[in-house]
C-alpha cells in the first residue's frame, strides 16, 4: 500500500461553474454518463480524502489496496461470469448490464470523458476512484434499481449516504428538481435510508461475493431489494417533453 501523501493529489477545491454547466447538461440528456463524472470531480471537495482515508481504515480496503486486486477483469470475463449459479450474484449481474445493454466498461469511457483527471492520478486514489466506478453496477445489482432516470437517482442517493459527496448530492438534488412526482421523491428518499442502513459498499471485497447467492449477499450487507418500480426511462420523457425545457 502506497505511503505516499494523498493531499497532493486530492481537488483543492470546487468549480461551481463547470458543476452547475455539467448539471444542466445531464439534466437535458440523462444518458450522457460524462457530465456525472465531471460533476463529481468538481464538487467533491475532500470527500475523496475521507473517502479514501476511511476505505484504508477498513479491513477490506487495506487487503484491497495492498493486492490492487483489478474487478473489472473479472466483471469483463462472461465466461467466467456465465459458469456461476444461476442465483449467483455474478448471474443476477450479468442479467443486469444484458438488460441495460451496457458492459463491464462502459463506464470507463464515460469516466474519461468526463474527468480532466488531475487529481485521480497516482496510487490509491486512483485505484479507490476506478474501483468505485468499476463496482458502480454491482451497486445496481444488490439493490435492485435499474438504470432508468428513477434507478439511477434512488441509487445516487443511497450512494450519498456512503461516501457522503457533494457533487453526487447535487446531482440528486438535481434529478428532483426537474420532478413534481411524490413516488419519484418518495423512492429517492428511501435511497438515501438504504444507503444510510447498509454495510459500507465502498471497501467491499466483492471478488469473493460474486459466486454467493445473491439473497445471501443482500443479508450480509443490510439492503433489501427495492420492490418492484414503473421505469422512467429518458426516451419516455423526451417523448412526454419533460426533458425539453433543460436544454
Amino acid at each position: 500500500m502506497s505511503t505516499k501523501d494523498p493531499s497532493s493529489k486530492a481537488p483543492s477545491g470546487y468549480d461551481f461553474r463547470r458543476a452547475f454547466s455539467s448539471l444542466r447538461k445531464l439534466i437535458a440528456n440523462p444518458d450522457d454518463t460524462a457530465h456525472v463524472f465531471t460533476i463529481i470531480e468538481s464538487l467533491s471537495g475532500k470527500a475523496p480524502l475521507r473517502m479514501l482515508e476511511r476505505f484504508r481504515s477498513d479491513p477490506g480496503g487495506a487487503r484491497l489496496l495492498a493486492s490492487r486486486t483489478n474487478i473489472l477483469r473479472l466483471l469483463a470475463d462472461r465466461a467466467w461470469l456465465e459458469s456461476l449459479p444461476a442465483n449467483s450474484l455474478g448471474s443476477a449481474y450479468l442479467a443486469f448490464i444484458d438488460s441495460e445493454g451496457i458492459t463491464a466498461d462502459g463506464l470507463v469511457e464515460a469516466s474519461h470523458d468526463g474527468e480532466t483527471g488531475a487529481w485521480r492520478k497516482g496510487d490509491d486514489f486512483e485505484y479507490v476512484s476506478d474501483r468505485m466506478r468499476d463496482t458502480h453496477d454491482l451497486w445496481h445489482t444488490v439493490t435492485g434499481y435499474h438504470g432508468d432516470v428513477l434507478g439511477e437517482a434512488s441509487l445516487l442517493a443511497f450512494s450519498v449516504a456512503q461516501t457522503r459527496n457533494p457533487g453526487v448530492a447535487l446531482i440528486v438534488l438535481g434529478a428532483l428538481g426537474r420532478t413534481r412526482d411524490l413516488e419519484f421523491a418518495k423512492m429517492v428518499w428511501n435511497g438515501l435510508r438504504a444507503g444510510e442502513r447498509a454495510v459500507w459498499l465502498p471497501a467491499l471485497e466483492w471478488e469473493a461475493l460474486l459466486p454467493l447467492p445473491i439473497d445471501e449477499v443482500r443479508r450480509r450487507l443490510s439492503i433489501e431489494k427495492v420492490a418492484p418500480y414503473v421505469e422512467m426511462r429518458s426516451s419516455w420523457l423526451r417523448e412526454t417533453g419533460q426533458l425539453a425545457a433543460a436544454a
